[in-house]
Order: C-alpha cells, then sequence, then structure tokens
C-alpha cells in the first residue's frame, strides 16, 4: 500500500456546511485528498457522506466553507464544473446502458468523429488503452453491458471516468452487491488508480474493503468531522467505534450523570426530573 504522497492535497474543502431548511446536514466539515491517495470517506447513514459527495461533484453549492483545488480557489458551481476542473465521480447505480456494447458506454455522449462520421477505430482503441491502463478483466470491448458481471460493469464505469484525464475519481460504494471474486477485481482497479497518480475518494460501508485499499479514513457523524486516521496506525475497532460515537455515545453520558447520583440519594421529584431529562 502506498502511504507517502505529496504535501499539497490536490482537493481541499474547509468549513464547509450545508443546510436544507431545519436540517443541518453538514456542519464545519474538513476534507482533503492528495494525488497517489486513496481517501475513504465513512460514517453511518445520515451522517452527511452523500450530502459532502455531491458537494464535491457540484450537485450541492455549500453555504459555507472554501474549496481550492490544485491550489487555486474554486467554485463547484455544477457537475460539468466539477468534470473541468478535473473531479470524476462513479455513482453506485453506475448509469451505464445495458443494451449497448463497451465502446459506445465508455463514449456515450463523447463520441470520436471524423469527416463528420463515428470514428470506431479510434474509440474502440482508446477503449483498449483505457482498459489495459487499469489491468481490467474484461473479454471484448464489443460485447453489450448486459453480459458483464457486477464487477466488470465498474470497470467499464471507472474507465469512462478516466476520458476526461480527471486529477481526483470518487468511487461511491464500488463494491456494493458483489461477490468475494468481484470484489478484489474492483479493489485491484482502486490500487491502480492510485498508482497513476489520482487522488482517490472512496465511499464505503465495507470496512474490510476500506482497511484493505485506504491510506487515510475520513469519519463523518451527524454532518461534522469525528475522526482522521491513517490506516497503517488505526484498527477497524477504532473507525467503528468513530462511526457509532460509541466513545461520546448520547445515551452513555446521560448514563453516566444519572449514576453520579446514587439512585438512594435522590428525592422523588429530582428523580422524576432526571427521567424528563432522558
Amino acid at each position: 500500500m502506498t502511504t507517502t504522497s505529496p504535501a499539497q492535497p490536490v482537493l481541499s474543502m474547509t468549513g464547509i456546511s450545508k443546510r436544507f431548511g431545519a436540517v443541518q446536514a453538514l456542519k464545519d466539515i474538513d476534507f482533503d485528498v492528495r494525488p497517489g491517495e486513496v481517501v475513504a470517506l465513512v460514517g453511518d447513514n445520515g451522517a452527511g457522506k452523500s450530502t459532502l459527495v455531491k458537494a464535491i461533484a457540484g450537485v450541492y453549492q455549500p453555504d459555507e466553507g472554501h474549496v481550492t483545488f490544485d491550489g487555486a480557489n474554486v467554485t463547484i458551481s455544477s457537475p460539468a464544473e466539477a468534470q473541468r476542473l478535473g473531479i470524476a465521480t462513479v455513482f453506485q447505480d453506475l448509469a451505464l446502458c445495458d443494451n449497448l456494447d463497451v465502446v459506445a458506454n465508455l463514449f456515450l455522449g463523447s463520441e470520436v468523429t471524423s469527416t463528420g462520421m463515428l470514428d470506431e477505430v479510434a474509440m474502440e482503441k482508446e477503449s483498449w488503452r483505457l482498459l489495459r491502463e487499469l489491468s481490467a478483466k474484461i473479454p471484448s470491448v464489443r460485447i453489450p453491458i448486459a453480459s458483464l458481471s457486477g464487477g466488470q460493469r465498474q470497470t467499464v464505469a471507472i474507465a469512462r471516468s478516466l476520458l476526461g484525464k480527471p486529477k481526483v475519481v470518487m468511487l461511491d460504494e464500488p463494491t456494493a452487491a458483489l461477490g468475494v471474486a468481484q470484489t478484489a477485481e474492483v479493489l485491484n482497479l482502486v490500487e491502480r488508480l492510485r498508482e497513476n497518480g489520482l487522488g482517490v475518494i472512496l465511499i464505503s460501508h465495507n470496512m474490510s474493503d476500506v482497511m484493505a485499499v485506504a491510506d487515510r479514513v475520513v469519519v463523518l457523524r451527524l454532518g461534522r468531522n469525528n475522526g482522521e486516521f491513517r490506516v497503517a496506525e488505526t484498527t477497524s475497532q477504532e473507525i467503528i467505534a468513530a462511526i457509532t460515537g460509541a466513545t461520546t455515545n448520547a445515551v452513555s453520558e446521560r448514563a453516566a450523570r444519572r449514576d453520579a447520583v446514587p439512585a438512594a440519594h435522590l428525592t422523588d421529584d429530582q428523580d422524576h426530573a432526571t427521567q424528563e431529562h432522558q
């Protein structure tokens, strides 16, 4: 696993906050990723991961905070702007067309033309180049997506994200619903991206996957940062504790306050007030 990376983050977010009406989805979030680094973004349901992912992808614009990309202050005002900057996102649904072959899916909306016609030869050559770059195991670029395995489909989606030569690739639950062999295939792809010098943001609920390929883990809890860990220096139990809030659990805090006053010494009024507080 690569453990060294340049000091300068390719993407840096500071003090990011986002509110939807009365709901504070994100509050003062700090997040960054460096070239050649895999950063896992983890958290329980409702932790704010999806909101932060969409802020990075340009779907949402933060209410507060600063974003820099390659050292320059930027505003990611739309998905198109994110792509222009060099941020590619592979969402969980992959957005592939089952009836089209690999080449057509890779170049959908970005077809290569020559003298007013599709240049099928050029697109096929580029498809093979991208797949070789990822050490992908796909038998042919002319077979329909519907005939590929889950891991192979994920490969095509990742390869498509590389067409714009991004500097950051964000993968949303890339191993969800995959078998053991397919999961290993996708994790190999993540390592290839890192070896090629890209910053990789991995959103995952699977702690085994995170510990296998990530360099750092950033934990969100209730819309806030709740820990940052270097994988080489931590354990999955430590990360899970930060995800669940086990060390600062609100229930345990109330129990501790209750235990600090022996029940026998409480008057009826005090006991009733304590119950109401709980």
